[in-house]
């Protein structure tokens, strides 16, 4: 499922890959947050030692970045978006609507919903755009 891109994420996905030499996959723009999905794999090189990059990033732009691992399977890729959260499993429903039910440790679940729903948006956000995902629900 190909993801399109708006002209200004473009532009911040280029900067960020100057930045960090790593890919972007996909970027969401809010008004002073980015979300950037890194290709697999890339992620330690994405922060930096330190977070160095990430933290040049955010300088760059004046926004703050939270960073999510692509993957190439549904159920790594919700997990990835929940992160930190310690997910213990994801199974994928499709009855009417292709729906993600996500497991995760009870002292997590606030991590995984995050403040004002922010976690769990930006999850099913992504697994829409990126596996054309319905819903997202914690269990």
């Amino acid at each position: 499922m190909g993801v399109t891109l708006e002209d200004e994420a473009r532009r911040y996905l280029a900067v960020f890959e100057d930045v960090t030499g790593t890919t972007g996959q996909d970027c969401l723009v809010n008004d002073d947050k980015l979300l950037i999905v890194v290709e697999s794999g890339e992620m330690g090189e994405a922060i930096g030692p330190g977070g160095q990059n990430v933290t040049q990033f955010e300088e760059r732009v004046d926004k703050s970045v939270r960073l999510v691992e692509d993957a190439d399977d549904p159920e790594a890729f919700v997990a990835n978006a929940l992160a930190p959260a310690s997910v213990y499993n994801v199974t994928i429903s499709q009855n009417d609507d292709l729906v993600a039910y996500v497991e995760v440790a009870d002292q997590d679940r606030g991590v995984a919903i995050g403040s004002n729903g922010e976690t769990i948006e930006r999850a099913r956000t992504l697994a829409a755009r990126h596996f054309g995902f319905d819903d997202v629900q914690l269990l």
